[in-house]
């Protein structure tokens, strides 16, 4: 059960990844999966920042700046 929240939440999260970083998505299905990678990168950042997100909309939000730092990552790998 927890595996379909995660993708429940990885998939929320690309799409808000996706709404904030306009210009940088690479369209809604890519968006959704790095939405999910997104949400295994969040929480790696956030427990080397020592943060930690309880509940839902936590989980969201670290799963949406894990994506969006994924998507910053992808697009300068792009360009170069």
């Amino acid at each position: 059960m927890h595996i379909i929240w995660f993708m429940v939440i990885g998939i929320i999260a690309g799409w808000l990844a996706g709404m904030i970083t306009k210009g940088r998505g690479f369209g809604v299905f890519i968006n959704l999966v790095v939405g999910v990678l997104g949400a295994l990168l969040g929480g790696f950042l956030f427990g080397l920042l020592g943060l930690s997100a309880h509940g839902f909309i936590g989980s969201v939000v670290m799963a949406v700046v894990g994506a969006v730092v994924l998507l910053f990552l992808i697009g300068m790998i792009k360009r170069a």
